[in-house]
């Protein structure tokens, strides 16, 4: 009878697989400690507006002023409650399921997640979101990739800028697309073939905030969208700037009725004019 430690050897190509998923694992846990970082920073900023304006309300005993002081509570419990709901989203249900998604609010928690960010450091968003179906997409994953385009984009504007979020749906293939793009220094197009291969980079370290220069961000977001039978596409030029596409499938339907939805391929590059 063999030793149980024997049955159980992995073949090479499952060793791979598995390291893969442990990486894959740590790498989500490591975005979602740099998000609760960013994010933490923001959520007091809120709180002294309600304790401030808390102050001014029982200083004041009139009713304009308290009316005024009851509204910024109001507006910055609200904010409040946005921030904790986008972080126990991306921490929740962190599995590999797939299920019909709906993209737009999927952008709209994460740039929550992201604005005090982009607003340090003088970066402005344009939303021009399309009616798009539901996506068969693992919200958590997808989320996570968004992070880090988005998180490219802010460090290619060191000195401000804008960045445009795009979602529109490409009826004949499909498929539904998700561009993030900015106006930053643009990539080389001599680094354009590998900047999704693991750990080039062309940064030379982590910024002032902990984040980038590992060059696994890239390589983590292709294999993440070729899980999801999509494209990740990139277009740029220098002193222009970049675009990121990502085009994921349309959850199918059942006669013909929407999906459900849940709130929360093969990479190609271009180097065209982004």
């Amino acid at each position: 009878m063999q030793p149980a430690d024997d049955q159980q050897q992995l073949t090479p190509a499952q060793e791979i697989t598995m390291l893969k998923q442990r990486l894959a694992a740590a790498q989500r846990m490591t975005a979602l400690g740099e998000l609760i970082s960013t994010t933490t920073h923001e959520f007091n900023n809120v709180l002294m507006t309600i304790i401030n304006y808390a102050k001014i309300g029982m200083r004041h005993k009139d009713e304009p002023t308290r009316d005024k002081a009851f509204d910024k509570i109001l507006a910055a419990g609200n904010r409040a409650a946005k921030i904790t709901n986008g972080i126990l989203g991306a921490a929740r249900n962190r599995s590999d399921d797939f299920a019909p998604t709906d993209l737009a609010k999927l952008v709209e928690d994460t740039l929550v997640l992201l604005e005090r960010e982009l607003s340090k450091y003088r970066i402005s968003v344009e939303r021009q979101i399309d009616d798009v179906p539901p996506a068969m997409i693992n919200p958590n994953q997808i989320q996570q990739v968004l992070l880090n385009l988005l998180i490219n984009a802010r460090q290619a504007l060191s000195q401000g800028g804008l960045v445009i979020v795009k979602l529109a749906h490409d009826k004949p293939t499909g498929m539904i697309s998700l561009t993030v793009r900015d106006n930053g220094t643009g990539i080389p197009q001599e680094h354009l073939p590998r900047i999704f291969d693991p750990y080039f980079t062309t940064k030379d370290g982590p910024d002032e905030t902990g984040k980038g220069g590992t060059g696994v961000g890239l390589a983590t977001c292709r294999d993440i969208i070729e899980m999801h039978k999509g494209k990740i596409q990139v277009a740029s030029t220098v002193g222009k700037g970049t675009a990121f596409t990502l085009k994921l499938p349309v959850a199918p339907t059942a006669n013909n009725q929407p999906a459900p939805t849940v709130n929360v391929g093969i990479p190609t590059h271009s180097a065209d004019s982004a």
